[in-house]
């Protein structure tokens, strides 16, 4: 794969996330859709002036779009069913998962948790063979995954810690100073709806950019740190009894 195709790539990726289409460049460019589409359709022909012109409208420097686009080309996005299974089923070698796509090395992870040595030798070989990590000498640890990485959605982990979150993550008032709650309500149309969404994963996409940028801190610098979003068609079941079916509808 070329990198002038993985940066176009990139950049429909963000022009997505910011929810631009191909009319709002135009505009933007001055130049008619068409024109538009063949331009970031063959990438190598766009020069640097325009792209630094469409970063601008999506709000974004463009030394970040190439950071993003070389980041987006490497390491493994996701795994299958039957990987995320082994890793709820044992669920130390979860931990271990979790611990080193969040940056863990081998001392750091014998530091915190109970593990002797050739326990987690053991359980960082069974991830090497997942493609997860390299394993290698004096125990060092190199991610094979991507920074865009995520679980399959609706499958193993996501269930199992949808659970969790059920049972503990939300047992709190959320009113320490590293912490937020918030819920809204109100009445949405699905395309408003899908656009937030969009808003909504650049949010997600900003989180693991910060992680990343800290990745150069002490341990004891950082904590581990859970966003969780959710958004979707719902109403209180509690004032179910008294909503009215589409049937019973006022015709006034």
């Amino acid at each position: 794969m070329s990198e002038s195709y993985t940066l176009i790539k990139e950049l429909k990726r963000q022009l997505k996330l910011a929810g631009l289409h191909y009319a709002d460049v135009a505009q933007h460019l001055d130049l008619s859709e068409g024109s538009v589409k063949r331009l970031l359709a063959e990438g190598q022909h766009i020069s640097l002036e325009r792209l630094e012109r469409i970063c601008q409208l999506i709000g974004l420097e463009m030394a970040e779009l190439f950071k993003l686009a070389a980041a987006h080309n490497k390491g493994l996005e996701s795994l299958t069913l039957e990987q995320e299974k082994q890793l709820v089923d044992d669920k130390a070698l979860l931990l271990v998962a979790i611990c080193v796509v969040n940056g863990y090395q081998f001392e750091q992870i014998v530091q915190q948790y109970t593990f002797n040595e050739l326990e987690l030798v053991q359980k960082l070989a069974q991830l090497d063979r997942l493609n997860i990590i390299d394993l290698q000498p004096n125990n060092k640890i190199r991610l094979r995954i991507s920074p865009t990485f995520k679980w399959q959605m609706g499958g193993p982990i996501q269930r199992f810690f949808q659970q969790q979150v059920q049972d503990a993550f939300f047992q709190s008032y959320f009113s320490g100073e590293d912490e937020k709650f918030s819920m809204a309500t109100g009445l949405m149309s699905v395309p408003t709806n899908k656009k937030l969404q969009q808003k909504l994963q650049k949010v997600i996409d900003e989180f693991y950019q910060a992680c990343q940028s800290d990745s150069s801190l002490d341990m004891d610098e950082k904590h581990g740190t859970s966003l969780i979003i959710a958004m979707r068609r719902w109403t209180f079941p509690l004032f179910e009894p008294w909503e009215r079916k589409p049937t019973q509808k006022s015709r006034n």
